[in-house]
């Protein structure tokens, strides 16, 4: 993990909460800075706005040949506040015990033409940016949230992957085909989590359409069927703490923590079924594929020590079935730490990257979550890469040459791994402007915090209340990843983002 040279603490002046501007917009100005720093683009070109003036929702050519799935009970699960709705999930019972499952991903490509002024600004930047005062869209509004969306009550193009899922939560039959669908509820992770998880009411967008209640506790069903089958052969059950900003008249006021529940895991675990059955589909037609890739962690011993703190041995070569073993221990014997152990598995394991992968080559795969296929095709208002991916399977259904020939494909995949990265990073840095301000006026508290980076370039800790990441910029000799200190906060910068602890001991 890359991060900015440690800067010398004298030279650095201290930047206190503004009163004006507002914090909403110097947070947005300092992430407009970050996406120029970052080679992101933070504007759509007069090229682009060209070019959706002349767009019209004209039904795609070969109309005939798609599928009419309207009246199926399709609905949309996105967070609360999402208006680029990249697909659609519906579940049918079949005789013996089996469902299919449909998932509907938006027919981006039928818009967004490759070569065009709009891919172009999607293939530079490869994916949306989310900071906490703006959000940096890699498709312009009009499509993204309109024309592109799969936006309730209206007809919309689609790929639609399908699976027959066994009893035992295997995907025994899969077909991908197009079709025109109707999104009927716009639906939101948090209610219909607690819904489903029998901590809240059913959420009124559910009750309003006949049959779907039954529909989307199928899918739940399923859905766990699919992550049980996943963990046996070791996926990884991790949960991280994700922090967003709380504004209130425009001003940073706390930072509430995003929890998982069991909506966000429907969805999650329908999408890993239908990226690995658009993987295996592609490899079957004999194209190549750009796949996601989690390879095996470079710091595997790190990991052995971590859970050998724990009393939990761990093979000395890299087993992902051991590993779920010992943080399935975990997170029921110490579940307000779990976050903690997962944030450093995860910092241990090291990012996942794109890669190509030809039909004759053993896929790689990915370690995290157990699976040796795996794209990024269900998003494609979001994620350069899994456009790409749709134009890969159409050409794949028409049996038309590939769009992308090998050597564009390798470029594409090096590109992707980067402007990700480089995407996180303004994600991260406009965050920490965003604690910056928060704890501004807290300089001198003390705080519990964990290890979470450790090497050359400096050393990282998280406090756990708030949870904030910054620099330990004193006392981090002999400290690693997973370890828990006592800091004492120091220094903040909000147009850096810079927030700097001390260790202490007591």
């Amino acid at each position: 993990m890359k991060e900015k040279e440690e800067k010398n603490n004298a030279t650095r002046s201290a930047h206190m909460i503004p009163s004006t501007p507002k914090q909403r917009f110097l947070l947005q100005q300092i992430a407009r800075r970050a996406m120029i720093d970052r080679g992101l683009l933070p504007d759509f070109s007069h090229e682009v706005f060209q070019e959706i003036a002349k767009i019209q929702a004209a039904p795609p050519q070969g109309e005939a040949a798609r599928r009419d799935l309207r009246t199926l009970l399709w609905s949309s699960i996105d967070n609360d506040d999402s208006r680029d709705l990249d697909q659609l999930t519906v579940a049918e019972t079949l005789p013996g015990g089996a469902v299919k499952i449909r998932v509907a991903v938006a027919e981006v490509d039928a818009i967004v033409r490759k070569g065009s002024a709009i891919d172009g600004h999607a293939r530079q930047n490869t994916t949306s940016v989310y900071t906490a005062a703006q959000i940096f869209p890699m498709l312009p509004d009009p499509l993204s949230t309109d024309l592109t969306s799969l936006n309730c009550g209206e007809d919309r193009p689609a790929i639609v992957v399908e699976m027959d899922i066994d009893p035992d939560g295997f995907v025994q039959n899969s077909e991908i085909y197009t079709a025109i669908v109707r999104n009927h509820a716009k639906l939101a992770y948090n209610s219909v989590g607690a819904w489903l998880e029998g901590d809240g009411s059913m959420p009124g967008p559910v009750a309003a359409v006949e049959g779907l209640d039954a529909n989307l506790q199928t899918q739940d069903r399923v859905a766990q069927r699919l992550k049980a089958v996943r963990h046996e052969h070791g996926a990884l059950d991790l949960e991280t703490i994700e922090a967003r900003p709380v504004f209130a008249d425009e001003e940073v006021r706390d930072l509430a923590v995003e929890r998982r529940n069991r909506a966000k895991e429907l969805i999650e675990d329908f999408m890993i079924a239908a990226n690995g059955v658009t993987a295996r589909y592609l490899r079957k037609k004999n194209y190549p594929s750009l796949r996601r890739v989690v390879r095996t962690p470079k710091r595997w011993e790190r990991i052995v020590e971590v859970a050998a703190q724990f009393g939990f041995p761990l093979p000395p070569k890299a087993d992902s079935r051991a590993l779920e073993r010992f943080l399935t221990r975990q997170k029921s014997a110490d579940p307000l730490r779990f976050p903690d152990l997962s944030l450093t598995v995860i910092k241990l394991m090291g990012a996942g990257e794109y890669v190509v992968e030809f039909p004759q080559e053993v896929p790689i795969g990915h370690f995290g979550l157990a699976v040796r296929d795996y794209t990024h095709s269900t998003a494609p208002n979001r994620r350069f890469p899994d456009l790409v991916t749709q134009r890969m399977v159409k050409a794949a259904m028409a049996g038309a040459p590939a769009p992308y020939g090998p050597e564009e494909l390798r470029e594409l995949a090096r590109h992707c791994t980067e402007k990700e990265d480089d995407a996180n990073k303004v994600e991260r840095q406009v965050g920490k402007s965003a604690a910056a301000m928060l704890l501004a006026s807290r300089i001198g508290e003390r705080f519990d915090a964990i290890v979470t980076g450790a090497a050359d370039k400096g050393t990282w800790v998280r406090i756990f209340h708030p949870p904030v990441e910054g620099r330990l910029v004193s006392g981090f000799e002999g400290v690693d990843v997973g370890h828990t200190v006592r800091v004492q906060l120091v220094h903040t910068d909000v147009e850096r983002g810079y927030i700097d602890f001390k260790r202490v001991h007591s």
